[in-house]
């Protein structure tokens, strides 16, 4: 509820995914770090800079062996657009994923959430986000 106790725009019904072919690495750089080469390229990829750090997500076959990485993630994306004061998307994502011993990371967009979740929990993960209401789609 919002402060004059109006209901906000929860998620009332299943969120559909998507799976987000490949599989991922993150990498954590210094904060004043440039971008490197090797970061950019086509399909889903994500670069935060912070005061403290530069976090970079992308196919993981682009890191370079000797940069030092968190490797083997995989992706799935909800398929928005919601309103930015909807409430309850991502919390009705990774709440079934996190409650199971998943770890998850995520990357906000425009129109959507991008969870990626260890390879190692892909099966899990996808069958807790079905039994939670959520449909994947091809």
């Amino acid at each position: 509820m919002d402060p004059i106790g109006k209901k906000r725009n929860a998620p009332s019904r299943s969120i559909k995914l998507r799976v987000v072919p490949g599989i991922y690495g993150l990498v954590r750089l210094a904060g004043d770090a440039p971008i490197p080469d090797w970061a950019n390229g086509p399909g889903f990829s994500a670069i935060v800079r912070a005061d403290d750090e530069l976090t970079i997500v992308c196919p993981q076959d682009r890191i370079p062996d000797q940069v030092d990485a968190d490797r083997n993630w995989r992706c799935f994306r909800s398929l928005g657009p919601f309103a930015f004061d909807a409430t309850g998307i991502v919390l009705s994502l990774i709440q079934p994923l996190s409650t199971q011993g998943v770890g998850v990371f995520v990357v906000c967009t425009f129109d959507g959430e991008h969870i990626l979740v260890p390879d190692r929990d892909w099966d899990k993960s996808r069958a807790l986000l079905e039994r939670a209401g959520h449909v994947f789609v091809e």
